[in-house]
This record gives structure tokens, sequence and C-alpha cells, in this order.
């Protein structure tokens, strides 16, 4: 009998972060293969179910992180390569802001998942895999670009769960640090039409 998973992840999830991946990528204009995006809404479901791996992430260095996937036994290592991938790309687009705060550098930590990423794909060459070292190998170049997209769909979930003035305030001045469309949208839905200060006046 196979092995099912701990939590089944129910269709219309997956259906959801479809629909809000490929949103990101529109209003982004980032072109990514059908297969990238497909693959970062199965990291968004992985991540969707009660999990310590995005805050364990960061609970070692991350340079002895990919050191110890790096040099993981060959059966192990791709296992480890990719989700050491996983939960940067994950942590950095959902709470890039909270890394920030605790003084790591974004770009290292980004260096780190594309790297991840790159090493996982580079063990795929053989027959018959192409596929997928090509969708891994997407992820690694393309690392900054899938971190914005989650990005987006992190600030548009809390634009949907605010409700009071003080949440619109909120909403506005995150509005005004990060131009978000999505923040945009919500606060136009609220009969909010976002506009910056004029610059140069007292």
């Amino acid at each position: 009998m196979s092995k099912s998973p701990n939590i089944a992840i129910s269709p219309s999830v997956a259906e959801y972060f479809g629909s809000v991946v490929d949103d990101a990528l529109r209003s982004r204009n980032i072109k990514a293969s059908l297969a990238a995006s497909q693959y970062v809404v199965g990291v968004l479901c992985e991540f969707a179910r009660p999990s310590e791996e995005v805050e364990s992430a960061f609970t070692r260095p991350l340079t002895f992180q990919l050191r110890d996937a790096l040099e993981a036994p060959f059966s192990e290592r791709f296992r480890r390569l990719r989700a050491l991938g996983d939960s940067v790309l994950y942590a950095v687009g959902f709470f890039g802001g909270h890394i920030e705060l605790r003084g790591i550098d974004r770009r290292y930590v980004m260096h780190v998942g594309s790297s991840a990423y790159s090493n996982a794909a580079a063990m795929l060459h053989v027959p018959g895999r192409t596929e997928q070292h090509g969708v891994l190998g997407e992820l690694a170049t393309k690392f900054g670009e899938f971190v914005d997209v989650l990005t987006d769909i992190a600030e548009g979930a809390t634009a949907m769960g605010t409700r009071d003035e003080r949440g619109v305030v909120k909403l506005y001045e995150r509005w005004l640090r990060t131009g978000s469309s999505r923040i945009a949208d919500e606060l136009g839905a609220r009969g909010i039409i976002p506009k910056r200060p004029a610059e140069g006046l007292n």
C-alpha cells in the first residue's frame, strides 16, 4: 500500500493558489513556464499545512544548511537541496520584512535559495528527467522574480484580512512602501484610491 500524505490538500486550495500565482505573474509581467508556475503552487500548498519548516529554515546559518545538503549522501542530497530551496523561497516571499528586521542580508538568503535549486537541478542530468531539471533550473535563475510573486500573494492575503480603520491605514502605509498592485486593488475595493503625496510641498 502506498503511503498517503499526513494532511490532504483540498483541490480548491490548489485552485486558489493557481489563480493567485497566475495573477501575480501577470501583474509582474513575469514569463514563467507552466511547469514552474505549477511547482510554485505546489510549494504554497505544502506550506499551507501546519509545519515548522519555515521557522526552522533560519534556526541554523543557511551557509551550514547548504553545506550539509551538498555533503549529504547522494540518496538524500537532492531532497535536502530542493527542500532548502522551497523553504527559502517561501520564507523570503512571505516573511521577507521579518528577515530584514532580524538583520539578515536578503540578497545572501536569496543566493542560498537559488544555489540550492541550481545544485538540485544539476543532479538531474539523466535521461527522462529533462523537464524537472528545467523547472528547478528556471527557479534558480528566476529566484528573485518568484520571490516577488510570493510577496504579492502574501500582501494580497494581508489586504483581504484588513477590517478596521487602523488596519486600512497600515495597508495604505504598506502600499506607499511597496507600490503593490494587489494592495491598491484592496484599497480601491474599500473606496480608497491610493495616491503618493506630492514631493516638495510643506
